[in-house]
């Protein structure tokens, strides 16, 4: 291979990296402030320190790494997500925690790799109805499908992998032309910059060949390196059927007496194909973690439980489960649901800490964390913000005042650029920002919670 070629091909592994990714939310931000001049019990802030001082960042950074690390990627359903709920189960366990494991279904899904003739992986997503492969794979040439347009196959489609360009016709009219072409797989790539792989929807449509989603500087690269020099691609595609994803839950209730109160602390410890999610969300749960460590030995007169989910990434699958399944009893018991997110991320932009609530409302989580953040001296800004997309929304939608705590830009509410990409990596992860989250959260916690 010249060196030209060289150069083109190692595009593929790279190239997601070429852009700027950030998601931002509506415009509904309120910068929150204390009260003025309002008195602190000197107990209060001593009641802070107890578990300020015990809250360890090099503890928190310490897990963060093994979940995105040494697991790396934890796909919904798969073996490294288990891995990481295996993880989860022995580190409270340890602990001395009650902890139940609450299995529950996901939908048949699919995991799928894309490697050139010259082994480069290009990154990409496999939609629900898509087609699998052997174990081997296919490797086949790749056909420049363009549009996917009927007209835009020919005799030559037969028995070649459609690459097909997003735009005009819906994803699942492109992959039947191509079907009724003789292609025996479909990759669709964005028409538009992207960070992620497109994520295409087959509209519940199912389809015998296999189908992907890649980036447009992907699907540019593959026409310049694969398809004008007659080279082949191996696509693999496994699909996983009856697969269970799963829920880790500590508790802890008060020595005496029953019918407590109940507050739940959760986090989920999924994250998307190719991110090995240091960020997203190994930040959230090793905080949480650390918090099950600190509290587990505490006098409370309050129930706490500690609820590690999976599956939020596919739909927020594991926290709906959770919050479904409460009983009409534990459900009036419960009084607040900390849900903790992305809250590491070293990205300078991100300088402020958002309470997002489902209603853009204070609650009793937010008003206790606002309390906490003016006590402690809490670094960063605190803004209330109306969003859902995480698992504070399972909680909300049974009647449970829930606060999903993430860090984003001020103003814009963007997320880090390293958001479900590759480069969600420990590089971008904050030891100083984990611990002030749990500072944070720890210490309100322990306010609602304590005797």
């Amino acid at each position: 291979m010249n060196k030209g070629k060289k150069r083109s091909a190692a595009v593929l592994s790279t190239i997601l990296l070429a852009s700027s990714f950030s998601v931002v939310a509506p415009p509904l931000a309120q910068p929150v402030a204390a009260a003025e001049n309002k008195v602190v019990h000197p107990s209060a802030k001593a009641h802070d320190q107890k578990v300020i001082a015990r809250v360890s960042q090099e503890r928190m950074f310490a897990d963060a790494s093994y979940l995105a690390d040494t697991i790396g990627p934890r796909v919904t359903g798969t073996e490294t997500e288990q891995q990481a709920a295996e993880f989860i189960w022995e580190r409270l366990t340890s602990l001395g925690y009650e902890v139940e494991t609450q299995e529950f279904s996901i939908p048949d899904k699919g995991v799928g790799h894309l490697h050139t003739s010259d082994d480069n992986e290009v990154l990409i997503t496999i939609p629900a109805g898509s087609g699998g492969t052997s174990d081997a794979g296919i490797t086949a040439p790749l056909y420049d499908a363009n549009l996917g347009k009927a007209e835009d196959f020919t005799d030559e489609a037969k028995g070649k992998i459609a690459l097909i360009s997003r735009g005009e016709l819906t994803f699942a009219e492109k992959v039947q032309n191509a079907v009724e072409a003789g292609a025996i797989g479909v990759l669709i790539y964005n028409n538009v910059d992207a960070l992620a792989p497109l994520n295409p929807s087959l509209g519940g449509t199912i389809f015998d060949i296999p189908v992907g989603g890649i980036t447009k500087a992907s699907g540019e690269a593959l026409l310049q390196d694969v398809v004008a020099q007659n080279e082949t691609v191996n696509f693999n595609v496994q699909l996983l059927k009856n697969v269970t994803s799963q829920n880790i839950i500590a508790t802890r209730a008060p020595q005496k007496g029953d019918n407590h109160e109940i507050v739940h602390v959760s986090a989920h410890y999924d994250s998307v194909q190719f991110a090995p999610g240091a960020s997203d969300n190994a930040s959230g749960t090793a905080v949480a973690l650390e918090l099950a460590r600190v509290l587990k030995s505490y006098p409370i007169d309050k129930e706490v439980r500690f609820v590690f989910v999976g599956a939020e990434e596919i739909g927020l699958l594991g926290s709906k489960y959770y919050a479904e399944n409460l009983s009409e009893d534990e459900l009036k018991r419960s009084i607040a649901n900390f849900n903790m997110d992305m809250v590491g991320t070293s990205w300078e932009n991100a300088s402020a800490i958002y309470m997002n609530t489902i209603d853009g409302k204070a609650n009793i989580v937010s008003d206790t964390a606002l309390a906490t953040a003016e006590r402690i001296g809490t670094p960063s800004e605190l803004i209330l913000y109306q969003r859902g997309a995480s698992d504070h929304q399972s909680f909300y939608d049974v009647g449970i005042p829930a606060v999903n705590f993430i860090r984003r830009e001020p103003g814009t509410a963007a997320l880090e650029p390293y958001y479900h990409t590759p480069q969600d990596t420990m590089e971008y992860l904050s030891a100083e920002r984990l611990k002030e989250a749990g500072d944070l959260v720890g210490a309100s916690i322990y306010s609602l919670i304590r005797k």
